[in-house]
């Protein structure tokens, strides 16, 4: 789905849980006028989950469901979609991955506070140490479509806020 030159780009926003994504997320919709489309709420919001998963305490997305509803979002242009998973999004839909990361002892306690269980937690630790989101996107994007942003402080999102604007600036003059 190549973009035409008077159609916004989509943009899509992918970390860890706890990153900062939604954060960011918020501003650039309101900065950019852009659609935010949190994925984590639109499968909610319309039961496009398979099943309930116990030991991590999460529901289970499926997939399909929430790629034939954004499809028709997505043609239009002009979205920003976050999720903390990215590879199975099409790349034809997005000019631009940015993902979020965050060092392991913020993101602790950042998770903490939302009460995930021991495994959960954990496990989405190891995700951070291990650069998984990151590597996920670089495998399923070209190259020069991933950028790494930071979420640790409010200065490193202002920064990432920044970061996205320019790129989006840049784009918009190809």
């Amino acid at each position: 789905m190549e973009q035409s030159p008077d159609t916004e780009p989509n943009i899509l926003i992918t970390g860890t849980p706890g990153a900062g994504k939604s954060y960011l997320c918020e501003r650039l919709a309101e900065q950019l006028k852009f659609n935010w489309l949190d994925c984590s709420k639109i499968a909610k919001d319309n039961n496009f989950v398979e099943e309930h998963d116990d030991e991590f305490d999460c529901p289970i997305l499926d997939e399909e469901k929430l790629m034939d509803h954004l499809e028709p979002l997505m043609a239009k242009g002009g979205n920003i979609v976050e999720y903390h998973g990215c590879d199975f999004f099409p790349e034809r839909w997005f000019e631009a991955v940015f993902v979020v990361t965050c060092p392991n002892t913020v993101l602790y306690d950042r998770l903490k506070d939302r009460n995930y269980n021991e495994r959960k937690l954990t496990s989405n630790i190891e995700c951070e140490i291990f650069g998984t989101i990151l590597e996920e996107a670089y495998d399923s994007y070209k190259e020069d479509k991933v950028f790494k942003l930071s979420g640790e402080t409010k200065a490193d999102a202002d920064k990432s806020l920044k970061t996205v604007k320019n790129w989006y600036r840049m784009y918009k003059r190809k």
